[in-house]
Parts: C-alpha cells; sequence; structure tokens
C-alpha cells in the first residue's frame, strides 16, 4: 500500500523557546559588561546583530495580519531581523532562496563540480582582519582554477571562458572562525562561435596530480599578493602576519581567539577549548581530488551532473547554510554549552565544549562586516560578462520560449524581447514558495478551511496597537509559559568544616 505523501502545517517560529535565544538573552548584557570592564566595546554592526536577533520573530516588535479571505481566519506572522551572522531562522530563508537562485536560474542545465579551498590559520585571521582583500585573493584563486579548466578542453583564455559561483562561509563545524571559499565551476569551458550562439565543451574530472599542481600555484601566488600588500612579512627563518596591535580592538581579540580555537574571556583565557573525543582517530591520507601544501587544501571530489536538479540544489544548499544549527546545541549539567560537530575530526573529536560567555564571544567573531558581499559570481557568471545573458539557465529558458511561442511578435523591439530580469515577488509568495519547496508546507492554506485564499491586511508596528493586540490575544488564547533550556543559576559552594569533610594529606 503506498504512502500519501501530506504537506505539513505552517506553525510559528518561537525563538524564545529555543536555547541559542536564551543563551544570547541571558548573557550577552554580562559579555558586554566583561568587555566594558576592560575598557573594550564591540563594534557598532555588532551589537546591531545581537539586538536585532533579539527581536526577530517576536511579536512584541511587530507582525502582520494575515487572514483567509473565505473564513476570515486569521493569524500572526512577526518580522525577521534578515542579518547574516548567527541567526538560524534567517540564516535557513537565506538559505533556500540562495539554493534556489542558483539551481533555476543560473547553474542548470550545466555539470557543476565544488572546489574547496580552505586556507592556513594565519590567513583566516587576516582575512578576517582586512575583508577588503577577499575580492584580490579570491581572483587568484579563479584565475588559477578557471585557466586550468580551459586549458583541459583545449582553448586558451582568449579562445574560451568557464564560469563560477563562490560561497564565503566564515564558519567552521566547531563555531570557529574559518574564512574557507566553496566554489561551483562549470565541468567545461564556453566558447563562441563564428555564426552565433555558445559552444559548451566538457572536461575530465582533475586528477590528484592536477590538484597538487593547482593547490601549490594558487598558495604561491596568494603568499606573492599579501608580501607585496606588506600584509605579510618573511625573513631568513620565518613568514609572519604584519597586523597591527591595538589594545582596544576586542573584535580582533575575540576573532585570534576563535580562528585558534583558543577561550577569549574568563580565568581561562588563552587556553584551548574543551573538546570531547569519542571516536577513535582516523589517519586518512591524501587520495583522489584532494591535495595540502603549507596548510592550504583544495578539495574537488562532489560533482552533479546536469541531469541531477536535485543533487546541485542539496549542494547549494549545503554551501549556503546558516552559521550555527540549533539540533547540534545543548547544555550540560554544569551549565556548560556543548556543540556537536556535523563532521567528526580526524583525531576522533565530537563536541566542543564553551562556558555562556566565550560561547557569545564566538558567535561575535562570526559576524560578517556590513557590505561585505559572501556570493560572487566570476567568469562567464559575472555580472559584466558578454556571455553571461547566453549561458544562464533563465536566459536560456527565456530565448526557447520565445523561439517556440506561436504568438511571436515580429517587432524589433518587441515587450518579449526586452532583457529578463528576475521578478520580484510578494512577501507572501516569496515565502510560500521557499517553505513549499524547503519545507512542503504552504503557508498560502487557511488551516480551517483548506483554502487558498490568505492575504496580508494589515502590518502592525505601532507599540500602543502592538500591546493591545497581545493582551487581547492573550486573554483569549492563553499563551502557555515558554520552556526554559538552561541550567537554574547557583551560588557558589560553601565549604564548611564537618566531620563528614574528607582530610587532604597523611
Amino acid at each position: 500500500m503506498l504512502a500519501v505523501h501530506q504537506e505539513q502545517k505552517y506553525k510559528r517560529h518561537r525563538p524564545e523557546t529555543t536555547l541559542l535565544y536564551q543563551l544570547v538573552e541571558r548573557y550577552y548584557p554580562e559579555f558586554t559588561a566583561n568587555l566594558a570592564e576592560q575598557g573594550k566595546y564591540l563594534p557598532k554592526y555588532v551589537e546591531r546583530e545581537f539586538d536585532d536577533f533579539l527581536r526577530c520573530g517576536r511579536l512584541e516588535h511587530g507582525f502582520m495580519r494575515v487572514v483567509c479571505g473565505d473564513c476570515k481566519h486569521e493569524k500572526l506572522v512577526t518580522f525577521s531581523c534578515k542579518r547574516r551572522g548567527f541567526c538560524p531562522s534567517c540564516g535557513a530563508r537565506r538559505m533556500a532562496e540562495s539554493a534556489a537562485l542558483l539551481v533555476d536560474d543560473v547553474l542548470h542545465g550545466y555539470p557543476i563540480r565544488q572546489w574547496v579551498l580552505s586556507l592556513p590559520i594565519p590567513l583566516r585571521l587576516l582575512l578576517a582582519r582586512y575583508p577588503t582583500e577577499l575580492s584580490k585573493v579570491m581572483s587568484i584563486i579563479h584565475r588559477a582554477i578557471s585557466t586550468h579548466i580551459v586549458g583541459c578542453a583545449g582553448f586558451s583564455n582568449k579562445q574560451a571562458k568557464t564560469g563560477a559561483v563562490t560561497l564565503i562561509q566564515r564558519f567552521g563545524s566547531a563555531l570557529n572562525l574559518n574564512i574557507h571559499f566553496h566554489m561551483l565551476f562549470l565541468e567545461g569551458a564556453i566558447s563562441e562561435n563564428p555564426w552565433g550562439g555558445t559552444t559548451f565543451t566538457r572536461i575530465k574530472a582533475p586528477s590528484h596530480d592536477d590538484m597538487v599542481t593547482l593547490v601549490h600555484t594558487i598558495s604561491h601566488r596568494i603568499a606573492r599578493y599579501l608580501e607585496k600588500a606588506g600584509l605579510v612579512v618573511r625573513d631568513m627563518d620565518n613568514t609572519y602576519l604584519n597586523l597591527p596591535i591595538d589594545d582596544e580592538d576586542s573584535l580582533l581579540q575575540l576573532q585570534g581567539a576563535s580562528v585558534s580555537y583558543r577561550i577569549a574571556l574568563g580565568p581561562q583565557q588563552g587556553q584551548k577549548v574543551f573538546t570531547l573525543q569519542t571516536l577513535p582517530a582516523s589517519s586518512d591520507g591524501e587520495y583522489g581530488q584532494l591535495a595540502n601544501t603549507s596548510g592550504f587544501s583544495l578539495h574537488a571530489g562532489v560533482f552533479a551532473n546536469a541531469l541531477e536538479p536535485d543533487k546541485l540544489e542539496r549542494l547549494c544548499r549545503y554551501i549556503s547554510r546558516p552559521a550555527i544549527s540549533e539540533q547540534r546545541l545543548s547544555m550540560t549539567q554544569h551549565g556548560q554549552v556543548r556543540y556537536e560537530l556535523k563532521t567528526p575530526y580526524r583525531d576522533g573529536t565530537t563536541h566542543v565544549f564553551f562556558s555562556p560567555i566565550d560561547f557569545i564571544g564566538k558567535l561575535a567573531a562570526l559576524i560578517p562586516p556590513p557590505r561585505l558581499n559572501l556570493t560572487r559570481f566570476f567568469g562567464v557568471f559575472a555580472p559584466n560578462s558578454n556571455l553571461r545573458a547566453q549561458v544562464t539557465a533563465s536566459q536560456r529558458l527565456l530565448h526557447s520560449e520565445r523561439e517556440n511561442s506561436p504568438k511571436r511578435v515580429n517587432k524589433e523591439h518587441s515587450q518579449s524581447d526586452k532583457p529578463y530580469h528576475a521578478r520580484s515577488m510578494s512577501w507572501l509568495a516569496g515565502t510560500a514558495q521557499r517553505l513549499r519547496r524547503v519545507f512542503n508546507i504552504d503557508i498560502t492554506e487557511c488551516e480551517k478551511c483548506q483554502r487558498h485564499n490568505v492575504r496580508i491586511i494589515a502590518c502592525i508596528s505601532d507599540v500602543f496597537v502592538i500591546n493591545k493586540i497581545l493582551t487581547h490575544l492573550d486573554k483569549y488564547y492563553p499563551v502557555t509559559a515558554q520552556a526554559n533550556l538552561l541550567p537554574p543559576l547557583r551560588a557558589p559552594p560553601e565549604f564548611e568544616t564537618t566531620q563528614q569533610n574528607f582530610s587532604w594529606g597523611a
């Protein structure tokens, strides 16, 4: 008997009931107070990230009234913070949007290979300190890989080009600051035909020797550029970063501790983060599409064929996922924050532990600075590319519809021949599409009459009106008390001299 797949019902996200929200709400004021005692303060954009996170999804800070046009059933939908740091709900929404955009409008129809480049720990701190250098470093990386791909296709850089979409990830699985690059490259090169149009030439998967050559080329070019820019200094024996020392820069202190897996604040400051090893150590070496040199690691083992859009979308969701997973976050009986790694380390480490104050510091180190674009388009997908309109999936589909349409208008400047732009959707339509695509939830369906006639009737942001509506709803529909996932605060232990105490010494 076949099982019928039913859609789930939409339920409002209640961030105040999550452990992450309760940790930030309780310990963020104490964290800032500890910094103030040392004469240090967080940058304004970091403070704004925490403040907006505490307002995200809360009815007290505004909502929209959504009503069914048939049965008049009404529900409230809260506002989101739309921040890029550590908010899981906004990160999940952005993940769904990015994956849908890349699969439907950009990459669909081509074989795609993921190239992942990890940097040495000092360079992670350097690029976090100087985010403007990311563009130059990424250009070096893209130029090396694209030249290899075009050469394998039998062309030169003047004869053909390839394309890539790069997503910059700033976090590791242990909530550490780990700037690395996930690059979705075309598995081949695109060349222009003399008679018009383009031709795609596919290449073979890179060998291990190719990976070793590429990672050496990339590492040497990046080191040479950073040395020329004065950010890296070499002498006869050592190579070190040329970072300014500023005792008042609290974010640099937090980023340095995060990138090196150390404790940033408290009596154990500077010590290694406590870890738990529950698996035997693994001794896997270099193999296949993986190469390492001087702290650089290049991997290209994940591939999605042109006829595998579902696999490509899963890959796009993975590389654009939020920084923190609430499912892997928990508390110990002793009040420590326990975070489970997504993939165990080679030494068998499966969990990391933080004090609540140090956990807040780890979140602060992950917040990207404003106006830093974390998604970049290169090659034929670049905004200034002459081939972008011919190779992107949305443009190819539009061109095919024009050619096959029986009602095509034969005018030189007809309305249908205008350049295609992604249609902006209303909030309700966009949210409904994302929820249906990712979680199989239809927000446009009324819970009572199961009809699709739900619309927005008001946007409430006035404090007086908000309190009046919430007071009315609480009177007739009492809200259950939120679950407290934090252990109760405990006073220091009292040491009393009794006959039951143990005596130390002989």
